[in-house]
Parts: C-alpha cells; sequence; structure tokens
C-alpha cells in the first residue's frame, strides 16, 4: 500500500513482515528461500525469498538457535537438545540429528565442515558435512555465542569473556584471542574483517582478519545481537531498539536505521534484500 502510494521512504524504513513461528530467532538463506528458526515451537519455517510465501515448517529440536546452509542441506543447533538437526533444503526432509556439546547455539559451514558453538562449554564442535561425523572439539571462550568463517578460519565470539577467538579450520589449531566490547554475541566477515556485536556496549567491534588488528568502534543501537555483509555494508539488529543499523563496511560510517519487529535477533543477506527475524513479534522482515 505504502508503495502503491508513492510513500517510497516509508516502506523502505518499515519494510514487508510475514509471519513465521513463536520467537524466531536465526535467519539463514539457501539461494531461494529464507530459513528462520523458531525458538519456542521447536520449529524451522520456509519462505519463498522473493515474496515470503511460506513452503514449510518443519520440527527439528528443543530450542532452535543458529542455521546455517551447506549448499545443499539446513543445519540447525538445537539449544536444550544438545544436538544439531541436518534437513534437505529442497523439501525439508530430517534427514539425521548428531550430538555435539551442552547448549549448541550456533552453527556455520566451512566449506566442508560444520562448526557448532556450546555455549555451556566454551567448545565449538567439527562435524563432517557429508555424514556428520564428529572430527573434534576445541576449546574457546567462556559461553562462546557467535561463529563465522572467513574462507581460512573460524572466528567465535566469546560472550562471557568479551572475546574472539580464532582457529584454524583445517585443524581447529588455536590462532589467537583478541579483546572487544562486553558481552559479543554476533560475528560476521565481510571479506577482509571480522565485525562483531557487542551486545552490552551497543557498539560494533571492526577486526583486521589477518591479525585481529583493532580497526574501531562503532556505535548502534541497544543491545545489538544479529550482524550481517550485504557486499558493501554492515547490518547489525538491535533487540532493545527493535531497529537495524546500516553501517559502510569501509569507514563504518552511519547508513540509516530502520525499524523491524519486537526485539530483533537474527540478520542475513539474499543477494537483493535484508531479512531480520523478531523475536517477540514472530515475524521475519525484508527490508
Amino acid at each position: 500500500m505504502q508503495i502503491a502510494l508513492l510513500r517510497w521512504y516509508q516502506a523502505n524504513q518499515s519494510g514487508i513482515t510475514y509471519t513465521v513461528g513463536t520467537n524466531p530467532f536465526g535467519v539463514c538463506f539457501d539461494g531461494a528461500n529464507i530459513w528462520v528458526t523458531n525458538e519456542f515451537s521447536g520449529t524451522v519455517s520456509k519462505l519463498r525469498a522473493s515474496d515470503g510465501a511460506s513452503q514449510g515448517t518443519y520440527t527439528v529440536g528443543t530450542h532452535p538457535f543458529g542455521i546455517c546452509f551447506d549448499g545443499a542441506n539446513i543445519w540447525v543447533a538445537n539449544l536444550d537438545s544438545g544436538n544439531v538437526s541436518k534437513l534437505r533444503a529442497s523439501d525439508g526432509a530430517s534427514l539425521d540429528t548428531y550430538t555435539v556439546g551442552t547448549s549448541p547455539y550456533g552453527v556455520c559451514f566451512d566449506g566442508a565442515n560444520i562448526w557448532v558453538i556450546n555455549q555451556s562449554d566454551g567448545t565449538v564442535s567439527k562435524l563432517r558435512a557429508s555424514d556428520g561425523a564428529s572430527l573434534d572439539t576445541y576449546t574457546v571462550g567462556t559461553n562462546p555465542a557467535g561463529i563465522c568463517f572467513d574462507g581460512a578460519n573460524i572466528w567465535v565470539a566469546n560472550y562471557g569473556s568479551g572475546t574472539v577467538s580464532k582457529l584454524r579450520a583445517s585443524d581447529g589449531a588455536s590462532l589467537d584471542t583478541y579483546t572487544v566490547g562486553t558481552q559479543p554475541i554476533g560475528i560476521c566477515f565481510d571479506g577482509a574483517n571480522i565485525w562483531v556485536a557487542n551486545s552490552y556496549d551497543g557498539t560494533v567491534s571492526k577486526l583486521r582478519a589477518s591479525d585481529g588488528y583493532s580497526l574501531g568502534t562503532y556505535t548502534v543501537g541497544t543491545q545489538p545481537a544479529g550482524i550481517c555483509f550485504d557486499g558493501a555494508n554492515i547490518w547489525v539488529a538491535n533487540v532493545s531498539s527493535s531497529t537495524v543499523s546500516k553501517l559502510r563496511a569501509s569507514d563504518g560510517a552511519s547508513l540509516g536505521t530502520y525499524t523491524a519487529g519486537t526485539n530483533p535477533m537474527g540478520v542475513c543477506f539474499d543477494g537483493a534484500n535484508i531479512w531480520v527475524a523478531n523475536w517477540s513479534s514472530g515475524t521475519v522482515s525484508k527490508l
């Protein structure tokens, strides 16, 4: 309606919203569809990215949080089940469930393997994506909450330590630990640098991926959590502000703040739009 009335600015600010399950948390893109974990439903929702049409809802474990795509399948970290679910992306069929550590929270794919952060253990588990075989478990900081891959290394945001761990993906060797802000939770890679959302500070830290050197700290909204890169800019979901911040990746300049639903958590990019999981609204916003 806003677009039809030529209210371009308002339409861009508020975006389009689609209903999913109860307390949506994590969100990822499979090349055609958006997948959303619904924490208190114990399900994941699949939406067609082009128009938000529901493609299905699939049962996973208890309190699903993190989610990622491996090129063929969807992986979901089930916090209270102590496992990860593997779903076929084409039809949502359950392929298997694999046991990991205590309170699996976040998950990412390195091109061959799935990495899972176990929040209560202070560890990350490495599973072979093809068959879910456990390859090893590595110690990181206290209460790890965010994880990403930079093409060679795994980066973990340690919520309880105020640090980021860098592990070599090939063998899990600890390469270094870097101090960031207080209660880091979200983390992403922009092709050259690592960005970390510091929940308590209302800031994001920018680290050079090659050596962890701090390139800057930038103010966003209240309680930043989810963070992603769109090819040019960094997007941050601010839980307590119910907004999303847009920063220019090259220099951290603020490019805008956009309204989302209530308590936005996860955020991802589909090649054209930003998708935000609104925890308290039971919706996802498309910006």
